[in-house]
């Protein structure tokens, strides 16, 4: 496939998600993954999660790290541009058409409750999006990784530790494992 129909791919792909994704980007990282993964192929599951976890741990919106990342995994830095384009464009138009009508709309009872509404859904898609990636690190059967998920809820639920914090800290975590894991590769 030629690199003008790859990125012209990413770009409809991250359009079209963005256009159509309500409830922010943890709903959108869901159907990138999607997307990429399941229906293109263009990306290992393993892979995805890698991709999500640096999304995740930059600063800025996830949905539009995910589209940079994955553009750049794909298509390079004009990947990356053809996916934040793709990814930005749909809600840039929409809140500024809302932002115009906002004074006629925001007393309007059954738009309340269809907003309402609607974040029941995202609630449900938020739950999909934990499943699909949990199931994912479950499938290793690492003990570690049982006890970061543990630690990291009680962290943030019970002790209302920032996430920033936990993602710090496991990363830092991470860092050791991965020196330790390679010094004593190096040593046998």
């Amino acid at each position: 496939m030629k690199k003008s129909q790859i990125l012209w791919k990413i770009f409809v792909a991250t359009l079209y998600l963005s256009a159509f994704t309500f409830g922010g980007g943890y709903v959108i990282i869901s159907l990138l993954k999607d997307k990429f993964v399941n229906q293109l192929k263009w990306i290992e599951e393993e892979e995805m999660l890698d991709l999500v976890a640096i999304a995740q741990s930059s600063p800025g919106a996830i949905a539009v790290n995910g589209a940079i990342v994955i553009g750049y995994k794909l298509g390079g830095l004009l990947g990356t541009l053809a996916a934040v384009f793709g990814a930005v464009l749909p809600p840039l138009i929409i809140i500024s058409l809302i932002s115009m009508f906002y004074e006629a709309f925001r007393d309007i009872v059954w738009i309340r409750h269809l907003l309402t509404g609607m974040q029941a859904g995202v609630g449900a898609l938020i739950v999909s999006v934990v499943y699909d990636m949990g199931s994912t690190l479950i499938k290793e059967k690492k003990i570690s990784t049982y006890v970061i998920m543990l630690l990291s809820f009680i962290a943030n639920f019970i002790f209302q530790i920032n996430v920033i914090y936990i993602i710090l800290a496991v990363a830092f975590y991470g860092v050791i494992v991965t020196v330790y894991s390679e010094r004593k590769g190096r040593l046998s």
